[in-house]
């Protein structure tokens, strides 16, 4: 297999790297592509360091797959480059996801869906979504899942390395008694995000609504296969350096009953059941960090819904949530 990673120096694009060797995937030629700016600098690979290269046509002739996370605006032009080139793109951005012409896969749930990839361009889902539809979707197929009301909390991860080191600096100064200096530094974020939370998670349209709760509304139905789900989402970033949690209340067609549900979940590929909270044990963003399942627990009935479920659910969003994801749509295609 003939391998390029485009946007390799990234925090995504790093971690994909590393996901790459350590799932020992076929790779023969390995080709690490970046934006003019970081082109020159060195990744390491299967022991190894390899020159990154500058992103081109030519930088995609012979490549089997092409795994990107370099944003919207460079997956929107150089996907469909990569794709006429020969190469089978698997898109971490948002620029594909809601494309009818483009898959929109979570292995454990819709791996039949990359044989149908007429653009040659496989979508890989939104952090949060995934961690979702992760934890649902067993329970969709044997209770039929009619409504899902989700609040996030979003580590600064999800924002790249400018956010880890922003937090860094901002809870420095707070702790030095600098809280006017941590204010304004805050530039990732519209607030400072050290030692608070910011109820925005992207941009608002003109119904409140962010685009990246829109992402769990949309790419939640897309993934399960359910147009008529209903969804409610609150995006928020937390003071997390990383892992995704999210809080969810979620109603099904019959009523499923918490014992039922672990029993559900605990046999459900890439999903670790933390459920214990006489114990103190439910799931932690601080353990999913640097893991690859996906947590779930503090499942118990709803107290509004008819037939409803709330649980509790922590995954790495960079790993689960990003890189592994693509990797193991890579790992459908090899």
């Amino acid at each position: 297999m003939r391998v390029a990673v485009l946007g390799a120096t990234g925090l995504v694009g790093k971690e994909m790297i590393a996901t790459l060797e350590a799932r020992c995937f076929p790779v023969d030629d390995f080709r690490p592509l970046s934006s003019p700016r970081s082109a020159g600098t060195k990744v390491r690979f299967d022991g190894r360091d390899w020159e990154v290269q500058a992103v081109s046509p030519e930088g995609f002739d012979g490549v089997d797959v092409a795994i990107f996370s370099a944003g919207g605006d460079a997956s929107r032009k150089w996907a469909p480059v990569a794709a006429e080139r020969g190469a089978v793109v698997v898109d971490n951005s948002s620029a594909w996801r809601m494309d009818p012409q483009v898959p929109l896969v979570v292995p454990e749930i819709n791996k039949k869906a990359v044989e149908d990839r007429p653009k040659g361009i496989i979508a890989n889902p939104n952090c949060s979504t995934i961690h979702g539809v992760m934890a649902l979707y067993p329970l969709h197929k044997e209770a039929g899942l009619s409504r899902m009301i989700v609040t996030t909390l979003q580590s600064v991860s999800g924002s790249g390395w400018k956010a880890l080191v922003e937090l860094e600096d901002e809870s420095r100064m707070v702790l030095d008694g600098n809280v006017e200096g941590a204010d304004e530094r805050a530039s990732v974020y519209p607030h400072r995000i050290a030692f608070g939370a910011v109820p925005q998670v992207g941009s608002f349209d003109d119904q409140g609504y962010t685009d990246e709760e829109w992402k769990m509304v949309n790419e939640s139905r897309k993934i399960m296969g359910a147009p008529e789900l209903k969804v409610d989402c609150t995006c928020t970033r937390v003071p997390v350096m990383r892992g995704h949690s999210l809080s969810i209340t979620a109603q099904f067609e019959r009523k499923i009953s918490p014992s039922e549900a672990r029993a559900i979940l605990a046999d459900a590929p890439g999903i670790v059941l933390k459920d214990d909270p006489s114990s103190s044990i439910y799931p932690l963003a601080t353990d999913a960090a640097g893991t690859d399942p996906v947590y779930v627990g503090r499942i118990r009935e709803s107290l509004s819904l008819e037939n409803g479920l709330d649980l509790w659910v922590a995954s790495d969003n960079i790993r689960k949530g990003a890189a592994l994801n693509a990797v193991q749509i890579a790992e459908l295609l090899a």
